[in-house]
């Protein structure tokens, strides 16, 4: 994948085609000695906090990935091409603690730029991602009583927003200023 360097301010994403219907894969851990999880997910956001670029994600604390979030600094998220939607399926339905999805995808990690969570080969996008707050979502704050019915288990996801220290991607992720007459 012919991936190059984006500046935050240059960085364009279709935000709600991206996380609900084409999807992320996170990851967390350190690329070496091979010890991260990576799961998909299609809930999140990016935007800017505390005058940082930042990316937020949830993560359930029965996925696999959760320990993997909580004990390390960082994490990516990384998009993709169409052709690896079955991989990415995969990726959201196997736990790590079941199957290496690593191997059964046939994705491949590699090491990031400035974290120690690894990116994909194939990816045509890749956020590099420094963990700057976690949370675990209250349901006595939920103001829409619906979102209830997403937490028959009780299972409320951890929400961690990571400064975003790098971005790389294709073409498509860069927003090139028209020119005024």
């Amino acid at each position: 994948m012919n991936r190059s360097e984006i500046p935050f301010e240059k960085f364009s994403s279709q935000v709600f085609k991206s996380w609900g219907s084409e999807w992320f894969l996170l990851t967390a851990g350190r690329f070496k000695p091979g010890k991260f999880n990576t799961m998909t997910v299609a809930w999140g956001s990016f935007g800017i906090m505390w005058q940082k670029p930042f990316a937020m994600v949830v993560v359930r604390p029965g996925r696999h990935t959760h320990a993997f979030i909580e004990k390390f600094d960082t994490f990516t998220l990384c998009a993709f091409p169409p052709e690896y939607r079955k991989a990415l399926n995969y990726c959201g339905t196997k736990s790590g603690r079941d199957v290496d999805k690593v191997k059964e995808t046939g994705l491949t990690p590699i090491a990031s730029e400035k974290v120690e969570a690894p990116g994909f080969k194939e990816a045509e996008l890749i956020i590099e991602c420094q963990k700057i707050y976690r949370d675990v979502f209250n349901p006595k704050n939920f103001i829409d009583a619906s979102i209830e019915g997403n937490y028959p288990d009780k299972d409320y996801h951890s929400v961690y927003f990571g400064e975003i220290l790098s971005i790389n991607g294709v073409d498509k992720y860069i927003h090139e200023e028209k020119e005024e007459n």
